[in-house]
């Protein structure tokens, strides 16, 4: 868990860094925008973005049940964040499990990636699609699909 938030942490101190240097220096405005720019980075870069994660197991349990796609990612991963933001509200409607959280769910991606962790590595219908487009994706959520 705490591998996690690494990113996210290292962008608030950065930006609190750098922020407490424009404000010494008397730019307060800059400043603000600065920390303002560094927390929503960390935001995004956070696992608050994504709906909450579940592990491999129950992930692909839930999909032989109600055949909607599961999504493998990691936070700080821009094309995972790219993909979720996307989906907007189809995000919901996939099954979301984190590599970083699950050491099945990072043994699921290397086996369908050649030996490396290649996220997000999205599964419908038992099949492994490595980086697949946002559109394809939102069409898998949908229930004719």
């Amino acid at each position: 868990m705490t591998r996690t938030w690494i990113l996210p942490m290292l962008l608030v101190v950065c930006g609190s860094l750098v922020s407490a240097g424009l404000l010494v220096s008397g730019s307060p405005g800059g400043a603000a925008s600065i920390l303002l720019v560094f927390v929503l980075l960390a935001g995004v870069n956070s696992a608050l973005v994504f709906p909450r994660s579940i592990g491999a197991l129950e992930a692909q349990r839930r999909s032989a049940v109600d055949g909607r796609p599961v999504v493998f990612w990691r936070p700080g991963c821009t094309f995972c964040i790219r993909l979720r933001i996307r989906l907007g509200r189809h995000a919901r409607q996939v099954h979301w499990v984190n590599i970083w959280r699950d050491p099945a769910a990072a043994a699921a991606v290397r086996a369908a990636n050649n030996g490396n962790e290649t996220v997000p590595t999205v599964v419908v219908a038992g099949r492994p699609h490595t980086n697949p487009d946002p559109d394809w994706v939102r069409e898998q959520c949908s229930p004719s699909a």
